[in-house]
């Protein structure tokens, strides 16, 4: 039998640990909400200090350079000995050509891909196609920038003869397989949160499997499935290594997909390499490119969250 004396002991040593243990919850509840607060304070400076340095960075090339040709322009020869020209849409008709072989490439599979793991493979083949599909978003970029160049462009070679070594269709068609996994896994988290009445009730009504995936899921889950390609074309945009390596240097204002290009974000690595100096127009030049580039991303980021919120269904 515990004696008296040592319970009241026992109570009192735990009284002494709850306090403690409630003044150390008490510190910890008080702190939480200015740690967390400080997270997303620098988070926003943060935001905003990479846009007032592309805005002032790009306001100083535009004193070297008018904004009209920038805007207006179709020829991109920063390096030429005569005359430098700084045409935009030269590097956009090539982000632009290799974005939309990459939309042409990745939609149909991606969004057929998640139709078949929504609506037609079972627990077992999910769990393993599912995480197979989703490993070709941890391939390094570089390694599917030298795929393109030695492997799917000597392809294309056969097929194709007049196809260059440095092309628009090769780094097209690999960041089409890259951005294949955002989509596939966007759209079937979309289709896989439509309700089985609905598929239970078309069922009944006698539509086939393949008719309910089409005329009933696809149209449900559409505001997930748009912002899904919305989104990867965004990524697509962007894309950076690929492009350097797979594409080329050569910036043309033309819809030949053969010949070499030269897209934003390469021209960007290109002269951030050390092919110009600290403070000369060219130097310059690449936060008016990546200004360009960030606009063409906002837009595209801002149009998704429209997609989503506009034909968003709510079940």
């Amino acid at each position: 039998m515990v004696s008296q004396k040592e319970q009241k002991t026992s109570s009192v040593q735990q009284l002494i640990a709850n306090s403690r243990n409630h003044k150390t919850k008490k510190i910890v509840e008080k702190a939480m909400p200015t740690l967390l607060f400080s997270a997303a304070v620098l988070s926003i400076l943060t935001t905003f200090g990479i846009v007032f340095t592309l805005i002032f960075e790009t306001f100083e090339f535009f004193k070297r350079v008018s904004i009209t040709d920038f805007l207006f322009g179709t020829e991109w020869l920063p390096f030429s000995g005569k005359e430098q020209l700084f045409g935009i849409w030269a590097l956009i008709a090539g982000t632009l050509k290799v974005t939309l072989i990459a939309t042409i490439v990745a939609v149909p599979f991606g969004i057929g891909s998640a139709i078949f793991l929504s609506e037609y493979a079972n627990e077992k083949t999910r769990r393993i196609v599912k995480p197979v599909l989703e490993v070709l978003a941890g391939v390094p970029t570089i390694v599917y920038g030298f795929f393109a160049l030695t492997f799917v462009t000597p392809l294309l070679q056969e097929l194709v003869p007049s196809l260059k070594l440095f092309n628009a269709l090769s780094p097209g068609i690999v960041v089409g397989v890259m951005i294949l996994p955002m989509i596939t896994s966007l759209s079937e988290d979309a289709m896989s949160s439509v309700p089985n009445s609905m598929r239970e009730g078309a069922l009944a009504l006698g539509a086939t499997k393949f008719e309910v995936a089409i005329k009933v899921v696809l149209p449900a889950a559409l505001s997930g499935i748009i912002s899904s390609v919305v989104l990867a074309v965004s990524r697509a945009i962007g894309e950076t290594m690929i492009v350097s390596l797979a594409g080329g240097a050569t910036p043309k204002f033309n819809f030949n997909v053969t010949d070499s290009i030269q897209t934003m974000t390469a021209y960007i690595v290109q002269v951030s390499s050390g092919d110009a100096g600290y403070g000369t127009t060219i130097y310059y030049s690449i936060y008016s490119v990546g200004f360009t580039l960030f606009i063409f991303t906002l837009a595209m980021n801002l149009l998704a969250q429209y997609i989503s919120k506009r034909f968003r269904e709510v079940y």
